[in-house]
């Protein structure tokens, strides 16, 4: 019986594709494991862009009551002892969110603060941020439907508004005086009646 003997070359192939069948094995096992890893990521930043998404959801769901908690937050410390910043007034009774009703009582507004004494009412519109002249084109249209409904405690007094912020726009604050409002800010602990121009002269409603 003969026994078949591979030629030199021969060998040296043989060898050399075992070598590439050994190589490929490997990079398919360590593809496999890659894949296998990546198939675990995947999942895993699944997971976290769902709990993700639900997050934003809760917190756009809550933005609107934290929007409104900060608002009531800075109403309440402005409110406290607002009437001292008014010393020539005497405006010693204090409420807030005062609503505003026509004849068929219908709410037409509300009243953020309203400060009074005896003879004289002052209706304080309250913003978190006081940075639009819009704030104060509206609160001169709530003074004009205070005056046309008033509640009892405004009912045959003189009427002076106010506007006030736990941050105050510059140009907001000239234009609110401009319109014969006065203008109150949060100043560290405290809120402080901002220095009025010269001249000024509170509106009378």
């Amino acid at each position: 019986m003969e026994t078949t003997q591979l030629l030199p070359e021969w060998k040296t192939a043989a060898d050399e594709i075992w070598a590439m069948l050994k190589e490929t094995d490997r990079i398919v096992k360590e593809t496999a494991l890659r894949q296998a890893e990546t198939d675990r990521q995947l999942d895993k930043n699944a997971r976290e862009t769902e709990n993700l998404r639900k997050t934003v959801e809760r917190v756009s769901q809550n933005v609107g009551g934290l929007n409104r908690s900060l608002g009531e937050l800075i109403e309440t410390l402005i409110a406290a002892r607002l009437w001292e910043k008014f010393p020539e007034y005497n405006l010693k009774r204090a409420y807030q969110r005062m609503p505003i009703f026509d004849e068929k009582n219908r709410v037409m507004t509300d009243i953020d603060i309203l400060l009074s004494n005896t003879g004289v009412a002052m209706a304080v519109e309250v913003k978190r941020e006081l940075n639009k002249k819009e704030d104060v084109s509206d609160h001169l249209k709530r003074m004009e439907l205070i005056r046309k409904y008033p509640p009892a405690e405004v009912a045959g007094k003189k009427l002076l508004g106010a506007m006030a912020g736990g941050v105050v726009d510059g140009d907001v604050q000239r234009y609110a005086y401009e319109s014969g409002f006065y203008v109150l800010e949060l100043s560290g602990e405290t809120v402080r009646l901002a220095p009025p121009p010269d001249g000024f002269a509170p509106k009378q409603w």
